[in-house]
Parts: structure tokens; C-alpha cells; sequence
């Protein structure tokens, strides 16, 4: 089971504006998130990955101080490894 980010842009405004503490670059918040390489950060917003661990969500969504279901989608079923962000997103503000 894999969570989809919902919207890069969303992911990228939680770094710079964390909900406690000081601007995450990709490198700070992967050393935040305990991870041992900031790819994994870089290519979820650059759209070269477009899912991550549950685990890896979660830590992320608790670095930068927001629920995990505002940034990340889980699978629909548990019995799908793919999310569908699309089905999940909030509609945008006209």
C-alpha cells in the first residue's frame, strides 16, 4: 500500500510554511523525516515519484504540521497498491 501526494504544490507550500518551526528545504525535511537521502523529497515534487510509504507520509505530514490526508491519498482499497489523488482532491477555489 503506497499513499499518492495529492498536489505537489500543496506538499511544497508545507515546506516553506510549516505549521511549526522554521522553512524546510528538501534536504531539512528529509533529515526531519529520518530518511538517509533527500531523492525521495526532491522527486515527490517533481513529480518523478508520485507515491511514498505510509510511514514516509505520514513522517512528512507530521514535519511540517499538517494531517496526513491534506497532503497524502491512500489507496481507495486496501486491495489497490496505486492511489487515485484525482478522485480525492478538494475542487479549486474559483
Amino acid at each position: 500500500m503506497r499513499y499518492a501526494v495529492r498536489n505537489r504544490e500543496w506538499l511544497q507550500f508545507a515546506m516553506h510554511h510549516p505549521g511549526r518551526g522554521t522553512p524546510f528545504t528538501v534536504r531539512s525535511l528529509a533529515q526531519a523525516v529520518g530518511l538517509s537521502h533527500h531523492s525521495t523529497i526532491g522527486h515527490l515534487l517533481s513529480g518523478r515519484q508520485v507515491d511514498c510509504d505510509p510511514a514516509i507520509a505520514h513522517a512528512i505530514a507530521e514535519a511540517v504540521g499538517v494531517a496526513v490526508l491534506v497532503l497524502f491519498a491512500p489507496p481507495p482499497s486496501p486491495n489497490q497498491t496505486v492511489s487515485a489523488p484525482e478522485s480525492h482532491t478538494l475542487p479549486k477555489e474559483p
